[in-house]
């Protein structure tokens, strides 16, 4: 992932004239959700099942369900007073000009642009000194801008190009080929390609993975064998050719084809899951060559980073929970012959290489740190960073001499940097000309004791000068999980929360990849309720030391963060007064069942497998805990009818439980967003009033009548 782009904020003083007023609760009328009878029975337990007629996507009466339960939550939220001042004052800060780092394919220098509001980056490129032209601009794919560009591969000549497309926010790709100098497409479009990209092999063709196009709907119905493709240019889809995947021994969920900057080598990743992967390589340049195996297991995540003619170099847990680099020769390429290059250390590696040399970053206590080294292991320099944050992109093609980082922390925009390859200097490249100065606001990481005592990093951002006296709207942010690692970035919409006066605080939970695997594996499967431990006990730090109160505290997560907020809503509903779970896998007996759910088992383990793991799931699937007659938070939950990844069912039942069981005045409403996925690749319109009503529900949950900061709406629309 060689590509990134930074996305992004401003502020004035917040004095003691910010109010905030008691008022009647908003009376919120909710649809009647039917009921049925579906029961499912565990190791000799019954569980009820009564909105098992949600998961059906199809259905007219689902349909009916999705825009009955729009029409009361729009009609709630149009009646926010500051609702529409929050969608002006994102619209006016989001609209300014943002770039990505530059890369480099044939003759062209190509880049990402977004002039401010547009929906989707638009690519561009550059020959020598003349003029950008438009390359792709996907705001023309369709009208309504949700036909996003999920992926863009180019040839080693840079002659060729294949890119991805995703309509309405699927993980159901099609694929496009073209000359780039002509912007010619070559071929048909291929279809139905998922959990992707493409890897050329020289200019013939390419590969790719999908899965058979199951049956039912391809929204929700389970996939659970994906195979590696080879397409020749210039042949129908229908004759490609499967690589990997097909025999019954090769069966794996997730399998990954990549083929070396060299175009020497081939390599294959196959995992059943979202950890752990086998590992291949094949010789393309013997003829009718066969697959040979690097690794015959899964007990560690590997792979080929580069290669130096059969010199490999493997990015490796196994043996070493933080990750290293090993060498090996391809003829015999197996772990009892690995030699540490570049060995493990108390700091979790991410590395990538560029220029000849490979640049070793390090995550300590979430803070990027990144070290150059030769390609004997030598240690070249420590890469002195523009500060205390997050970085990307270090990394190009072995020829570069330079190439483009980025840089960013929760409150600093990111900007882009060019780096010298050979001296390890730089200059800044590009910085975003918004209204925003990081100097008015703070950051800084905290320590606290979870429930076990183990130690939680979490870092709590807001304006200067803040008052510790409890009244702070503050939004408590969270995933933990998938090895996933929470490392500080801009975001627009943070940036007018906190601007508002709120707090944005994130604490590192265990589950997450922030201190390598042995974090990672302390919140999954039996210890999934350590990571809500975590999140509880960060709520609990932020209450005692007067950031905020249980009155002003919202939480907030998506995916497997929104299964976070659901576990901690459901524990918990005393500590919080607002919950907004976005897209959660929340029905913890049933995830498995849909699309790709059953690779989430190493995080999760399922309902089927054990009595111990069903009674587990049992005890805090989300679904399963909203108990009659408790006050829940206000809540307002998010999803999109077409997320084939945490399909929208998940969020259906559970907010047809909770209107149902819900205690108190406290609305409990779903935002369904049409024709959106999982989140990638939302258009920008639709971004800016999710966080609208997101904050705007929040602000009047938490008591509001009015903007705590009205004097910035004033300034910006003057």
């Amino acid at each position: 992932m060689k590509k990134t782009m930074i996305f992004p904020l401003v502020a004035l003083f917040i004095g003691a004239c910010t109010t905030k007023t008691q008022k009647d609760p908003m009376t919120v009328n909710y649809p009647t959700t039917k009921k049925s009878d579906s029961v499912d029975t565990y190791f000799g337990t019954e569980v009820r099942d009564p909105y098992r007629w949600l998961e059906d996507d199809r259905s007219p009466e689902t349909e009916a369900w999705v825009k009955e339960q729009n029409i009361t939550t729009f009609g709630y939220l149009d009646k926010i007073p500051f609702r529409n001042d929050l969608k002006k004052r994102l619209e006016g800060l989001w609209n300014y000009e943002k770039l990505g780092s530059p890369f480099k394919e044939g003759d062209y220098t190509y880049f990402y642009k977004n002039d401010g509001l547009q929906n989707q980056y638009v690519v561009y490129r550059q020959k020598g000194d003349a003029e950008p032209e438009v390359f792709l601009d996907p705001n023309t794919f369709s009208e309504d801008g949700t036909t996003s560009m999920a992926s863009l591969n180019f040839t080693k000549d840079g002659s060729m190009a294949a890119y991805l497309i995703s309509e309405g926010g699927s993980d159901w790709r099609k694929a496009i080929v073209l000359k780039t100098e002509t912007k010619e497409i070559v071929e048909d479009t291929l279809v139905d390609i998922k959990f992707s990209g493409t890897s050329w092999k020289g200019n013939d063709g390419f590969y790719y993975s999908s899965y058979d196009k199951p049956e039912g709907s391809e929204l929700s119905a389970k996939t659970d064998q994906h195979k590696v493709y080879y397409h020749k240019l210039g042949t129908p889809q229908k004759e490609d050719k499967v690589v990997y995947g097909a025999k019954p021994e090769e069966k794996h969920r997730y399998v990954f084809a990549k083929v070396s900057e060299d175009k020497r080598y081939l390599y294959i990743s196959a995992s059943t899951s979202t950890s752990g992967n086998k590992l291949y390589i094949k010789d393309l340049t013997q003829q009718n060559g066969k697959l040979k195996t690097i690794l015959d297991h899964t007990d560690s995540d590997s792979y080929v980073i580069d290669n130096v003619g059969s010199q490999l170099y493997i990015v490796t847990n196994l043996d070493a929970p933080n990750q290293k680099i090993v060498t090996v020769d391809a003829s015999n390429p197996t772990p009892e012959n690995w030699v540490d290059f570049i060995p493990d250390t108390e700091n979790v590696l991410s590395p990538n290489t560029g220029g000849g040399y490979f640049f070793a970053e390090y995550m300590v206590d979430a803070i990027s740190k990144v070290f150059q080294y030769d390609y004997e292991g030598k240690l070249v320099r420590e890469v002195e960073l523009p500060g205390i944050g997050s970085v990307s992109g270090f990394g190009g093609k072995k020829e570069d001499t330079e190439f483009y980082f980025s840089f960013t922390n929760y409150n600093t925009p990111g900007s882009s940097y060019k780096y010298d390859v050979e001296s390890g200097e730089y200059e800044q490249y590009w910085k975003p000309e918004i209204d925003f100065n990081p100097e008015d606001y703070e950051s800084h990481q905290v320590f606290y004791d979870s429930k076990d005592g183990t130690k939680i990093p979490m870092i709590i951002t807001h304006k200067k000068g803040l008052a510790l006296n409890g009244k702070n709207p503050t939004i408590l942010y969270g995933y933990g999980g998938f090895n996933i690692s929470l490392t500080p970035s801009f975001s627009i919409g943070n940036a007018v929360w906190m601007e508002q006066g709120g707090i944005y605080a994130v604490p590192n939970l265990r589950g997450g990849g922030e201190y390598g695997k042995k974090w990672h594996d302390a919140g999954i499967k039996t210890k999934k309720q350590n990571v809500f431990d975590d999140f509880i006990a960060a709520a609990e730090y932020l209450i005692a030391n007067k950031y905020t109160s249980k009155e002003y505290l919202a939480i907030r997560g998506g995916s497997n963060g929104g299964l976070l907020v659901g576990a901690t809503m459901t524990q918990r509903p005393d500590l919080m007064k607002v919950a907004l779970p976005a897209v959660g896998v929340l029905d913890m007996l049933r995830y498995h069942t849909f699309t790709a759910g059953a690779g989430w088992a190493y995080d999760y383990g399922t309902s089927e497998e054990s009595k111990e793991m069903f009674e587990y799931l049992l005890g805090y699937s989300p679904l399963h805990n909203i108990k009659e007659g408790t006050e829940y938070p206000a809540t307002l939950i998010t999803t999109g009818d077409h997320d084939d990844r945490v399909v929208p069912a998940h969020s259906f039942k559970f907010a047809a439980e909770l209107q149902a069981k819900q205690a108190g005045t406290n609305p409990t409403l779903i935002r369904i967003e049409t024709n959106a996925g999982h989140g990638a690749g939302t258009p920008v319109s639709k971004t800016i009033a999710q966080y609208a009503d997101i904050f705007g529900f929040t602000l009047f949950n938490m008591g509001y009548d009015e903007l705590p900061n009205k004097a910035v709406l004033k300034e910006f629309k003057d």
